[in-house]
């Protein structure tokens, strides 16, 4: 990744935004790229957003320093925090595609409507995709993906938060009857 030169994006970006959390986790978050705070720190998730996803995650027993694994679909920082162009994306999917085959996921959660139109090729908006399990696949086998809203969706419209909440119980209860970590780790 830091190699690679072939989106412009790099060029402006301060850091590449690679990854946070424990790839061994299994459970695997994907927004859509970093915002402001991201690329000054060079970790995703790390702003406002990132402090309500942690407390989402902290809701159905996730952490990224003991269990959850978070990238976004774009590694460096887009221009006034604008949404990603489909040719920045689509520079940047071979990468998503790798990063997800090699954390190995048992579960994926798609933050936002960005992340579930490059992940998965749909572009219904994420009021329409959010709490309606997918799947999506990692070498042989297909694993669940879950898209729900984004964390800065979220802060903007905090009416909305009982939806993901929704989704967030759906993912738990997901988690409890694969054995993912999260639940099975802590004897519930």
């Amino acid at each position: 990744m830091e190699a690679y030169d072939g989106c412009a994006l790099k060029r402006t970006a301060t850091n590449t935004v690679f990854a946070d959390g424990v790839a061994e986790g299994r459970i695997m978050l994907i927004g859509e790229a970093p915002g402001r705070d991201e690329d000054r720190i060079g970790k995703p998730f790390v702003g406002r957003a990132g402090q309500l996803l942690d407390k989402m995650l902290a809701a159905i027993e996730l952490d990224r320093e003991a269990n959850a694994y978070i990238t976004n679909v774009i590694n460096w920082r887009p221009p006034d925090n604008r949404d990603p162009s489909p040719e920045e994306a689509a520079q940047c999917l071979p990468f998503l595609r790798r990063h997800i085959e090699l954390a190995n996921p048992g579960l994926i959660i798609l933050l936002g409507a960005v992340a579930a139109r490059h992940v998965v090729g749909i572009s219904d908006g994420i009021m329409k995709l959010r709490g309606r399990w997918l799947e999506y696949r990692v070498g042989d086998r297909m694993v669940p993906l879950m898209p729900t809203l984004h964390p800065a969706y979220l802060l903007r419209q905090p009416a909305h938060k009982k939806l993901a909440w929704r989704d967030l119980q759906a993912i738990k209860e997901r988690m409890r009857i694969l054995g993912l970590p999260g639940i099975a780790t802590h004897g519930n």
